[in-house]
């Protein structure tokens, strides 16, 4: 008991406070410099829906360099802790590149998840910036879907797939 109270198998638990993540560049000013499509700007908004067209994106110095990055036709890692925008740093670019090579034209992305939960938070992402009636179409195909849905993917490909390897390989 005295060992277990002393702190003998486990070390006092580590408390730090995350530091707020450096500020970049918003969507807006991108497009303003040529990085993004223009129609970027009109997607990637805070806010927008029945209340108006909402505010400017801001992103985070990271995503902004990962944006940049990837605008110079480049591949990069991005590794940064939870909550601090990894999606859009990989979601912006795909869209602004089928944007840039014009939608429509069968399936131009694929993400593929681990998790099935993973990939159905990112739909729910894609909803919200692109809505319900998007340019750049996107469907999950992960298993969840009926066999209807399947086919209407198969048929009509949408520009970003999102799934999982074992459906990716049955696709």
């Amino acid at each position: 008991d005295r060992h277990l109270t002393e702190g003998g198998l486990w070390p006092d638990p580590l408390l730090q406070l995350n530091p707020a993540f450096e500020r970049g560049r918003t969507v807006d000013e991108l497009v303003g410099e040529g990085i993004l499509h223009p129609q970027c700007r009109g997607i990637f908004r805070i806010g927008k829906g029945a209340g108006g067209p909402g505010k400017a994106l801001r992103l985070h110095k990271h995503q902004e360099d990962a944006l940049r990055v990837a605008a110079g036709g480049h591949n990069y890692v991005l590794t940064t802790g939870t909550g601090s925008g990894k999606s859009l740093a990989y979601i912006i670019p795909i869209v602004d590149h089928v944007l840039r090579s014009g939608p429509g034209k069968g399936i131009r992305a694929i993400v593929v998840y681990p998790m099935n939960a993973l990939a159905n938070s990112q739909r729910g992402e894609l909803e919200k910036f692109l809505g319900p009636h998007p340019s750049v179409t996107f469907s999950r195909y992960t298993g969840q879907e009926d066999q209807a849905e399947r086919e209407k993917i198969r048929a009509n490909p949408p520009d970003i797939l999102l799934t999982n390897y074992v459906m990716l390989e049955l696709i």
